[in-house]
């Protein structure tokens, strides 16, 4: 009997235990045993990045050197394509001619005034009392840290004053015409000064970043045949472009009339204007054996070296009618 006791309570107790087991089983959670980082396989999207537009191309390029050489009183048809001058003629074919370039008025002093100063002034005729008080090309070159010279060839001495001297003309002179630099002793003997300095300046790799080059009378066509100024502009540039190229640096040399024989206008100029004239733009920068028929004018020269220089316009530079020169630039 104490035997069929012990039995039962020991039954008892086992399913006691067995039941709070199975409970404890059911009651707890199981445990979620997470794996390694898991590995993400969405795409994600980058942010948009602005890509820097490209540096707009200069109308003119910043040139170190830029050249002005003035022949005279000759109109477009008699110089291009002319035997009597093939140098000039070569030069034309190439590099850039401008084919519809014009001369602002007659007689020469008032061209040469529009060259540097962009007007006229008033004056129409070859003074040489005229002074001007106003401001040039060489100032607003000078504020910009750069450096110009005007070699006049037979001119005596820097900003000679005399009418003429030998094959000099003051009238083809137009630096001495501005009272600022007439005036200032010091930059006449640093800036106008007589063309045997071109050749010193080139062989001590001196040569200013702006240069204006008059020939003497001879020269220049005014009093001699087209054939000897064709003979000095070929010596001219064989002394001068091998300069200029040594470097590696953008330049221009600008060969231009400064006036031609008849009263043809162009862009915003009076009706009768002064005659069409060969300009050629020689240089690395300028499309090769190319003519460009857009109108110019003197005054398109000194609009497009203050473009080139970040200048300001000075007079009728800034016309409308005063158009850029642009299309001759590679």
């Amino acid at each position: 009997m104490a035997l069929r006791r012990f039995i039962i309570v020991a039954c008892f107790f086992a399913f006691i235990l067995f039941a709070c087991a199975s409970a404890t089983q059911i009651d707890t959670p199981p445990v979620f045993q997470p794996s390694e980082t898991p590995t993400s396989t969405a795409t994600l999207t980058p942010t948009s990045t602005l890509t820097p537009s490209a540096t707009p191309r200069p109308l003119v390029p910043n040139f170190e050197h830029i050249v002005i050489v003035v022949l005279e009183n000759k109109e477009f048809g008699l110089i291009f394509g002319n035997s009597k001058m093939p140098y000039f003629n070569q030069l034309a074919k190439s590099y850039t001619l401008l084919t519809q370039h014009y001369a602002v008025t007659h007689p020469s002093l008032p061209n040469y005034l529009a060259m540097i100063g962009g007007d006229t002034f008033g004056i129409d005729f070859n003074c040489t009392s005229c002074i001007v008080d106003a401001p040039s090309l060489p100032d607003l070159i000078e504020a910009s840290g750069r450096t110009w010279k005007a070699y006049q060839e037979d001119m005596p001495s820097p900003c000679f004053s005399g009418a003429e001297a030998g094959n000099y003309a003051m009238k083809h002179n137009p630096f001495v015409y501005f009272q600022p630099i007439r005036l200032d002793k010091e930059r006449c003997a640093r800036s106008d000064v007589p063309f045997t300095q071109l050749s010193s300046d080139i062989a001590a790799d001196t040569l200013p970043n702006f240069m204006f080059i008059t020939p003497n009378l001879c020269n220049d066509a005014h009093d001699c045949p087209i054939t000897v100024s064709d003979a000095w502009l070929k010596n001219l540039m064989g002394q001068l472009a091998p300069a200029l190229d040594t470097d590696g640096k953008p330049y221009v040399i600008v060969i231009t009339w400064d006036e031609g024989q008849g009263d043809h206008s162009c862009c915003g100029l009076p009706k009768a204007a002064g005659g069409r004239v060969a300009t050629i733009l020689v240089s690395p920068q300028v499309k090769n054996g190319f003519q460009d028929d857009t109108s110019y004018s003197h005054y398109s020269l000194l609009k497009t070296i203050a473009e080139a220089w970040e200048l300001p316009y000075l007079g009728h530079a800034a016309d409308a009618e005063t158009t850029l020169i642009t299309a001759p630039w590679k």
